[in-house]
């Protein structure tokens, strides 16, 4: 896919970045990662950003009723960072998600949300 190496090298631009990943949520295989990864293990964090992703689509307390009021992102909030997971928009069946782990003492998580958002959109571009 292009533009995966060049949107993984701008997430770990983001202040505060520890690392970043693409993962195809449907399987929890990282399609692309960079930096560091939880407990050192990219595959397992992969998976288990496939888990999260697939336990928020498929339930319905965060299911919404409203047309078109899809799933945008997910943060999930540690002692020492924010795991932040943005669904990737397109206009086929997308199955992907970028992954960026964040220091929470150097990060913002309102910039990196935004700049997720932008590096989301251009991927599919």
């Amino acid at each position: 896919m292009p533009g995966v190496k060049k949107c993984l090298q701008e997430a770990m631009a983001i202040p505060g970045a520890i690392g970043a990943s693409i993962v195809d949520y449907t399987t929890g295989f990282p399609v692309a990662m960079t930096g560091a990864a939880p407990n050192e293990d990219h595959e397992a964090a992969a998976a288990g950003t496939a888990d999260v992703v697939q336990a928020a689509q498929s339930r319905s307390l965060f299911v919404s009723a409203v047309p078109h009021d899809l799933l945008e992102d997910l943060i999930i909030t540690t002692a020492g960072g924010y795991h932040l997971l943005r669904l990737v928009p397109t206009d086929f069946d997308s199955r992907l998600v970028l992954y960026v782990w964040l220091d929470r003492l150097r990060g913002n998580l309102a910039v990196a949300r935004r700049r997720m958002q932008t590096l989301a959109e251009q991927l599919v571009v």
